[in-house]
């Protein structure tokens, strides 16, 4: 029994190092625009009894009640709304409810929450993260060009990219079915396992929506999840020194 809590102690440290993991970028993106929080997802791992093949006859009336332990199951993340902050920038916008902006490098396209725009050098609408390389697509799937002459261009809650009395172009606002068919690709982007459409989007002008992730909460989630780690570690240490103890004795015994 004494290696069956070593294991025990041993898949729980494991787990909680994954949970912090994914609680540390959670924290440290807490003032990213758009960024959706990622949770830990923990399940119990069953005895080899209770998840073997159809037909597994082995039975022990102790033994197979036992847990078999935790295990990490791939991460999820949170499609909950992100507060939305005022900056008086045109270029800012926010997306109120479900979608995405669709952005571009020229090889791939990807989806973003984040909407915090800028013009580069050659007069395309981009993220101002990511150092410009990623431009911003509208309703045609072509970059949105800002020509140089003229009044400073500015984002409608309607989707559309105004210059002055005209229109540029209408942003492409895309939206999935099964939001958690997006999946998180690195730089506060996602890429489409499934077909996505065109929505009508529900944009805040001149603002951006913020991180759902909760700075206190997540603070918290930490300081609880250092307990359970530094507990399952001394448990480590006790069931360690518990079998060597028990060898010894044994060896002087014989």
């Amino acid at each position: 029994m004494s290696t069956y809590g070593l294991w025990l102690s041993a898949a729980g440290m494991k787990v909680t190092d994954h949970r912090q993991t994914v609680l540390t970028n959670n924290l440290a993106n807490a003032e990213t625009a758009g960024f959706k929080q990622d949770l830990a997802i923990v399940t119990q791992r069953r005895v080899e009894s209770r998840s073997g093949p159809a037909g597994w006859t082995f039975a022990h009336p102790v033994l197979d009640n036992l847990s078999g332990g935790v295990h990490v199951r791939p991460a999820h993340y949170s499609t909950a709304q992100g507060p939305i902050h005022a900056t008086g920038r045109p270029l800012d916008v926010a997306i109120q409810g479900e979608g995405f902006f669709t952005v571009s490098d020229g090889s791939v396209t990807l989806y973003t929450r984040d909407g915090n725009f800028t013009v580069n050098l050659a007069g395309e609408l981009v993220l101002s993260a990511g150092g410009g390389r990623w431009k911003v697509l509208d309703d045609t799937q072509n970059p949105v060009i800002v020509p140089e002459d003229g009044e400073p261009p500015r984002v409608g809650s309607d989707g559309s990219i105004r210059q002055g009395a005209g229109v540029l172009a209408n942003l492409n606002v895309v939206h999935a079915e099964q939001p958690q068919t997006m999946r998180k690709v690195g730089e506060n982007l996602f890429e489409a396992s499934t077909e996505v459409k065109p929505v009508r989007p529900q944009l805040v002008p001149e603002s951006l929506e913020g991180s759902n992730s909760d700075v206190m909460s997540g603070l918290a989630q930490m300081i609880e999840a250092s307990r359970v780690y530094e507990m399952n570690a001394n448990l480590l240490r006790l069931q360690d020194e518990a079998t060597g103890h028990a060898i010894s004795r044994v060896g002087r015994a014989a």
